[in-house]
């Protein structure tokens, strides 16, 4: 080997490196260790002895030293499934950015397209480009993108915008170009929110132009807080407000009118009162005023006044909404409040009849108008300040600019003098409505007091100065992993590691005896730079890219198995030492076959990393990555070992006493066999496709369909089927309850209202899961059931959602991926080897192992004790089996081909068995250490990762009979007569 002593200097460099940025880690978890032990189980006190230290120095390497901070944000970044915390995709909304740049246009073609899109959104079509489609449809040519009406306005005309002239095609390019600055903008109002929260290492990024922003919080434990902070618009408003006595009178006029339609039988007995106050105080002896007779007022817990028209049951305000937003009902209000907009107040506590305190929120009706504008929008505000008020209790002040404080003192001075109320508004709810007691309120500065705690106000004083969103951001896809899981996960992950890692080593000793050290060494020393790496360049590692540094460990002896198994060949014909080793690594030899081999690796790994997010990005990498570095082991670092015995002792036989004749003079007839083989694979074929299309289907999960899971922790072991029933009993939809693991540990999935975004439908969802599961907590209060925190042993351990949005685009991109990887290895091979025959064989073989990976898991899923679902995480698996399956084919037909250009006598199917007899070695060795590895992984990997597992392992065994059983017959069978004619003459010249 050349340039031996340059490999020697990059190898020796890299590894210093990489222990270098390693050596970040191991002080950081040293650090982290210390403050644990110091706090207790108190998280609180162990943030806050990280914090003290942030700018100590930790770390002194002689040459340099570090503070805590350095040295943490040098160190290998853990995924939330190993370090616990909150992920999140976030969905700018585009039709509210349209809208906004519409003016809110009241243009029926507009709004009719508007509401297409959204009805229309397909897999991976943006709304923008969906809603360009349905204007097209809708306006048929007759109104243009350009009218005054809709984004030919105002705001939108001048340079660089929108005339009347224009073409739709040149409207579609300004208004791209305006929706891709509001998500920017979106995009920096989020970032800014987050850098305040205080959360360590926070990754906030673009999702291409979907309109969608990842933002991952490691180690964020608060699920509520985190998702008011990220999905709140700040959209801050100042409203006057209606009083009580001014809007009464149509409250008991639309309880009457309710009465007609909601309430099935009514005593004809009419009470003649027009008096709210006197309705709800005195009425004992009425009988409409029964419950059950008054649909709006049954629904009342306590009176209100003043501004507060009444408090109602958090779960009562979409009824009441629904009730208050009917054309029948709205008619009933005067001619002054024909645009009364009707809105609630946070969540607050009263007393109710017996003295218990129960949560309720307000019901206020705002002075609106015809273009529903505030008197005064937080445009105005400045600066905004989280403090006290004059009780003592947490409130937020503000400052406005000179303009909102001219207007401010305007609208105050009307509230005193009128004796009325402002309310303070963001996001459509009311946080506090005071009324004017000295006089107009000069210079601009105001306080927003209400049930505030100190978070609340700190969060509320963070979005204000942070600006509001462009638009409203949904959160579409969200994961939520305890720190308890976290630490669970990595020690699954590292015995499984450190197991497979042993059992490759020992494995590869005992069968290429000194030559497997030299292997075991390369591989050391290829761990090592794959860390480096990840840490070098800020990657992050994820349980499944745990998942994928173990599958490296088979892979990486792979290259010295195909080396070692050509060297055994070499000497077997009579060579020396030396020559046997340089043919192996030669071109001609092994290089070949490794090359070709990793090329689908590659392919595979790329598509899979192009359309895979989160954890299955993670994997991808670390897959790529592993691939890169096990072919420099393995090539040269292994080689310099073998070079430097070959000028020792030149005692190498790459066997040992027992395996020294295995698979040697080994003739099978693989393809007499074919009719068989394809019978039999043939009915595999048409069992699975029947199982998937017409019997059991595939238990598709959340990322395919959509919906909410929640892993959840009981205290002692439960019946998922009870469980079961009385989760579907309180959401009204169908709950699935599955045992994950231990008796005590269920998988929970529900589609309630996945359809209807925001974080007000996700803490309907966490409050019902408690309410319905409280009887099995009678000592856990709803927060430490929901959120995390170090430590945390029951309730909700992990939890995710995904949009039904999302999920289209997750399940058409798995589609893509798959087809992808099918097609871009098709041509590659075709490339390789310059015949369409060799592709189509990999192909059918690869196909066969799909289908067949598919039909177990149709097959099988009802009755697995784990988890069998269709989700990202398989995916990835059957694109690994796709990769994997290809490098058993390509090590067989690098072997035809390197037979069809040399002497090999015999017939062409001779050619192609001695091909498949002489590979065999290569094929089961490589096969074993996969098999090894997965077994390793699916035993200790932990319940998580098991069904990913046992898909590639499944797709592993059958890859291994396709490459022998199915890809090399489809080639035999589409070689023409001709050309195998052709090569038999050739070779069988005397």
């Amino acid at each position: 080997m050349q340039n031996k002593g340059l490999i020697k200097f990059f190898a020796i460099l890299f590894a210093l490196v990489s222990i270098y940025q390693l050596s970040f880690t191991f002080v950081a978890n040293n650090v982290k260790s210390e403050a644990k032990a110091f706090a207790g189980d108190n998280p609180d006190k162990e943030l806050k002895y990280l914090d003290s230290i942030g700018k100590e120095k930790v770390f002194n390497l002689g040459f340099s030293d570090f503070t805590y901070n350095e040295v943490k944000n040098k160190q290998l970044n853990k995924g939330l499934d190993l370090e616990g915390g909150i992920n999140v995709i976030l969905q700018i909304s585009i039709k509210d950015v349209l809208k906004g740049l519409a003016n809110n246009s009241k243009n029926p073609v507009f709004n009719k397209s508007l509401a297409d899109a959204s009805a229309n959104l397909e897999g991976n079509k943006t709304y923008l480009s969906k809603f360009f489609e349905a204007f097209e449809a809708n306006s048929k040519g007759t109104v243009k993108l350009a009218s005054p009406d809709i984004f030919a306005n105002r705001s939108l005309q001048g340079e660089g915008g929108i005339d009347f002239q224009m073409l739709d095609s040149q409207v579609q390019k300004v208004i791209k170009r305006k929706v891709d600055e509001s998500v920017e903008s979106a995009f920096k109002v989020l970032r800014e929110r987050i850098d305040k929260f205080g959360v360590t290492q926070p990754n906030i990024q673009k999702l291409g132009e979907t309109g969608r922003i990842l933002v991952e919080l490691p180690g964020a434990k608060d699920v509520d807080r985190i998702k008011k902070l990220l999905g709140g618009k700040a959209q801050l408003e100042f409203w006057e407000t209606y009083k009580i006595e001014e809007i009464g009178n149509f409250l008991v006029a639309a309880n009457e009118a309710l009465k007609k339609t909601e309430i099935k039988k009514i005593e004809t007995k009419v009470v003649a009162k027009d008096s709210l106050n006197a309705l709800l105080t005195d009425a004992k002896d009425s009988v409409d005023t029964k419950k059950g007779n008054n649909p709006l007022f049954d629904k009342m817990l306590g009176q209100g006044g003043g501004p507060i028209l009444g408090y109602f049951a958090p779960k009562d305000t979409a009824v009441v909404n629904g009730y208050l937003k009917r054309s029948d009902i709205r008619v009933l209000l005067g001619a002054d409040q024909h645009y009364a907009k009707f809105v609630w107040s946070k969540p607050t506590t009263i007393n109710d009849a017996k003295g218990k305190s129960i949560e309720a929120v307000e019901l206020y009706a705002l002075k609106g108008n015809r273009d529903n504008v505030p008197a005064m929008s937080g445009g105005v505000v400045t600066d905004a300040k989280d403090t006290f008020d004059q009780l003592g209790k947490p409130a937020v002040s503000m400052q406005m600019n000179s303009q909102g404080a001219k207007v401010w003192e305007e609208l105050t001075g009307r509230a005193f003098s009128q004796k009325s109320y402002i309310a303070i508004v963001l996001d459509d709810i009311v946080y506090s409505a005071p009324g004017v007691t000295s006089g107009p309120i000069a210079g601009g500065r105001s306080e927003i007091t209400g049930s505030f705690d100190v978070a609340e106000t700190k969060d509320l004083a963070n979005i204000l100065n942070a600006g509001k969103l462009p638009a409203s951001a949904d959160i579409v896809q969200s994961t939520v992993v305890g720190p308890s899981l976290g630490q669970a996960a990595i020690d699954a992950g590292t015995v499984s590691s450190v197991l497979g890692f042993l059992l490759v080593c020992l494995w590869m000793v005992f069968y290429y005896g000194k030559a497997g050290w030299y292997a075991n060494l390369a591989l050391l020393l290829n761990l090592l730079f794959l860390f480096g790496i990840m840490a070098s360049f800020g990657f992050v590692l994820t349980l499944p890219g745990i998942a994928g540094i173990v599958l490296t460990l088979g892979t990486a002896v792979d290259a010295n198995i195909i080396i070692f198994e050509r060297a055994k060949e070499e000497l077997r014909e009579g060579k020396s030492l030396s020559e046997a080793v340089a043919e192996s690594y030669g071109w001609h030899g092994a290089m070949r076959s490794i090359i070709d081999a990793n090329v689908t690796h590659v392919l595979t790994g790329a598509i899979l990393f192009i359309f895979g997010t989160g954890p299955i990005k993670g994997f991808a990498l670390t897959l790529l990555i592993g691939i890169v570095t096990s072919m420099f082991t393995s090539i040269f670092i292994a080689r310099i070992f073998i070079d430097r015995n070959i000028a020792g002792k030149g005692d190498l036989t790459f066997s040992t006493k027992i395996t020294k004749n295995w698979f040697t003079n080994f003739h099978f007839d693989f393809i007499k066999i074919k009719k068989f083989t394809y019978i039999f694979s043939s009915i595999v074929v048409v069992v699975s496709l029947t199982s998937i299309f017409f019997v059991n289907g595939l238990d598709e999960g959340v990322d395919f369909v959509g919906g909410r899971t929640f892993q959840v922790k009981f205290e002692k072991p439960v019946d998922a089927t009870v469980v079961s029933d009385e989760l579907s009993a309180a959401f009204g939809t169908p709950v699935e309850a599955k045992i994950l693991g231990d008796d005590d540990q269920l998988k929970i999935t529900t589609k309630y209202k996945i359809k209807e975004d925001g974080v007000a439908i996700d803490e309907e969802v966490n409050q019902k899961l408690y309410n319905a599961l409280q009887k099995y907590y009678p000592n856990t209060s709803y927060d430490k059931f929901i959120n995390s925190f170090d430590g945390k042993k029951i309730g909700v351990l992990q939890a995710s959602k995904v949009g039904a949005s999302i999920s289209e685009d997750i399940k058409t991109n798995s589609y893509w991926a798959v087809l992808g990887a099918m097609a871009a290895i098709f041509l590659y091979l075709m490339v390789s080897f310059r015949k369409w025959q060799y592709s189509l064989g990999a192909i059918a073989a690869v196909a066969h192992d799909v289908i067949f990976v598919l039909g177990i898991y149709s097959l099988c899923y009802k009755f697995m004790p784990f988890h069998m679902e269709m989700d990202q995480h398989f995916i990835a698996a059957i694109l690994t089996v796709i990769g994997y399956s290809m490098n058993d084919t390509v090590i067989v037909f690098d072997r035809v081909r390197e037979f069809i250009i040399g002497n090999r006598k015999g017939s062409f199917e001779d050619i192609v068995n001695a091909s498949i007899n002489t590979t065999l070695s290569r094929t089961l060795n490589t096969s074993l250490m996969m098999i090894i590895v997965l077994l390793t992984m699916f035993i200790f990997g932990g319940e998580s990762i098991r069904g990913f597992i046992f898909a590639m392992l499944i797709g592993i065994v059958v890859g291994t009979y396709s490459s022998l059983f199915i890809a090399t017959p489809v080639l035999v069978d589409t070689i023409s007569g001709d050309e195998k004619h052709t090569i038999e003459d050739k070779h069988n010249k005397v």
